[in-house]
């Protein structure tokens, strides 16, 4: 899978640390980085269900192309969103909406998540294909 470029930069950057620690603290540094979500936009609708977390995701179309924001209690699921964000945004939604979330592998992050964690994951990243899929009148 050919990555955009910020994504495939981070991907390179992840898959050089060995120790998952270390991984965690590149998360911290990544959640300052999603497209915010502010508290005061988090509802029940824009919820993410089967996270440990508080976690939020928004996501609209900006001249035909997908773009999401996030938001959470946790800086590790900021990270993880801040990264999404590098996967989804600026993207087709038909293309959000067939992506696999891979790029968690190629970093090593799915290893160092928690089961928790990793379902957490893929529950927001499942909730941004489905997303991407109301996006394209796509059910």
């Amino acid at each position: 899978m050919t990555w955009p470029e910020a994504l495939q930069a981070a991907i390179d950057e992840f898959a050089d640390v060995f120790d998952p620690m270390e991984r965690y603290e590149m998360l911290f540094e990544w959640a300052a980085e999603v497209n915010e979500l502010p508290e005061a936009e988090w509802n029940d609708a824009n919820m993410i269900h089967g996270c440990q977390s508080q976690a939020h995701v928004m996501c609209h179309l900006e001249d035909g192309l997908f773009f999401m924001r996030g938001g959470a209690d946790a800086q590790i699921v900021q990270g993880l969103m801040a990264i999404t964000c590098l996967a989804v945004n600026g993207r087709p939604p038909e293309e959000v909406a067939e992506l696999e979330p891979t790029f968690v592998d190629a970093m090593g992050l799915k290893a160092s998540l928690t089961p928790s964690r990793s379902n957490g994951f893929l529950n927001m990243f499942k909730r941004v294909q489905d997303e991407a899929r109301s996006l394209t009148g796509g059910a």
